[in-house]
């Protein structure tokens, strides 16, 4: 009977489409083995565990994101706050999207030219790249962080997991303490507009402390 080969890229094709139906936790070598009709051990030629597999899905998440929606900003501050979006975005729209990002190391080196870019935008507005790295680290977190547990609610575009009516969580809490109930819309209702809300923060944050003031070009150039 004949065999059909296969390669890195359809594994992670298959992985990343069941993802949304099983989540991360039912995302199995095993699993990805049966929908792709073969046995389990010829996934281990291409992956060695489901960390490697991981590490090859962010790869093509962070890719398909820069491919399909490059991002063009006039200043660091549109920048840092684009691409922020971007990726809250993206992540969404898989299942478990930012638990599988978090903590996964890229396969290639594919995502340098959009990293230079990205950085690109800070140095030309005068600041030095290693506090644009940084203050773009920043924003990278928040949003990862933002989005798992954003996603902890919303697992998906429309849907809502169990345990985190207000209502509920208001009369589990009771009347004994009525700050902790009081800010439950605030905690689990309008994630857009929080998240909206955080990135002002930290883009305020950044312009009072790391990039408060372009180095000037002359002592930019100098030698420490």
């Amino acid at each position: 009977m004949a065999t059909t080969r296969l390669d890195r890229a359809q594994v992670v094709d298959t992985a990343l489409r069941l993802l949304n139906e099983v989540g991360l936790d039912g995302l199995t070598l095993r699993r990805i083995a049966k929908e792709l009709n073969v046995q389990a051990p010829a996934l281990y030629w291409h992956f060695k565990n489901k960390q490697e597999l991981l590490d090859e899905m962010a790869t093509a998440i962070y890719r398909r994101m820069h491919e399909e929606h490059p991002i063009v900003a006039d200043t660091w501050q549109e920048q840092l706050a684009e691409s922020s979006r971007r990726l809250r975005q993206t992540l969404l729209g898989l299942r478990d999207g930012a638990k599988v990002f978090s903590g996964s190391r890229f396969t290639d080196a594919g995502h340098a030219q959009s990293l230079d870019a990205h950085l690109r935008v800070f140095v030309e507005a005068g600041h030095p790249v290693g506090l644009a790295a940084r203050a773009s680290f920043i924003a990278f977190t928040y949003t990862l962080g933002f989005a798992i547990e954003e996603q902890a609610v919303h697992p998906m575009p429309g849907e809502r997991a169990p345990g985190y009516d207000v209502a509920e969580r208001a009369e589990f809490i009771g009347s004994e303490f009525p700050l902790a109930v009081e800010v439950g819309p605030d905690l689990f209702h309008d994630y857009g507009d929080r998240f909206e809300e955080g990135l002002r923060v930290i883009v305020a944050g950044l312009e009072a402390t790391l990039l408060a003031s372009p180095a000037p070009s002359s002592q930019a150039s100098q030698p420490a």
